[in-house]
């Protein structure tokens, strides 16, 4: 069983209080089922999220905007285990869905896993979305500091050279400096 699946269920156990809808949507085998849950209204939030991340391990799309929703959700650990399944959903809208998340201002506060979601993806909206959310977190008193630096961490990892100019700002904040010199070191020098 894959481990955040593992850790995923076990959370959700007690969340529903192991009702037997709980059971039937960990044991079935049958996306239809697990899809069915996204559509019914009235189901529990436990519930989407776990058919959401098993449709998402079996690489049914139906599961994408549930997982997207999920992404953005207050609690961090919803918001980890939907980048996790949407990382192995495949879906071509998943890092133009990720890239919004971590741009948007107005939900700045739960950006970091869409940050680090992009990351893991290596596509092409990453790095412009990384050095706007950077750039925006270099402001004096910013409060998103873990945001900040996943995206130092994830530009380092991306090794695009587009991210050196914000990367060097970032040089100026003690709370980033250690993580923008490793990270700046990963980059190859423009000749």
């Amino acid at each position: 069983m894959d481990e955040e699946l593992r850790s995923l269920t076990e959370r959700l156990r007690q969340e529903s209080g192991e009702t037997p809808l709980y059971g039937r949507l960990v044991a079935t085998e049958d996306v239809d089922e697990l899809a069915a849950v996204l559509t019914e209204p009235g189901q529990p939030l436990w519930a989407r999220e776990l058919a959401a991340f098993r449709l998402g391990l079996a690489g049914d799309r139906r599961a994408f905007e549930s997982l997207v929703l999920l992404l953005n959700h207050r609690d961090p650990q919803r918001c980890a285990s939907a980048a996790h399944a949407l990382a192995r959903l495949g879906d071509p809208r998943t890092a133009r869905a990720a890239a919004a998340l971590a741009t948007n201002e107005l939900r700045v506060a739960y950006a970091l896993h869409p940050v680090r979601l992009l990351v893991r993806l290596r596509a092409p909206e990453a790095v412009p979305a990384l050095i706007t959310t950077l750039g925006r977190r270099l402001r004096p008193h910013d409060p998103y500091r873990r945001v900040a630096l996943a995206c130092v961490e994830g530009l380092g990892t991306l090794g695009d050279t587009r991210a050196r100019p914000v990367l060097n700002e970032a040089l100026a904040h003690p709370v980033l400096a250690e993580a923008a010199v490793q990270a700046l070191a990963r980059i190859p020098r423009q000749r």
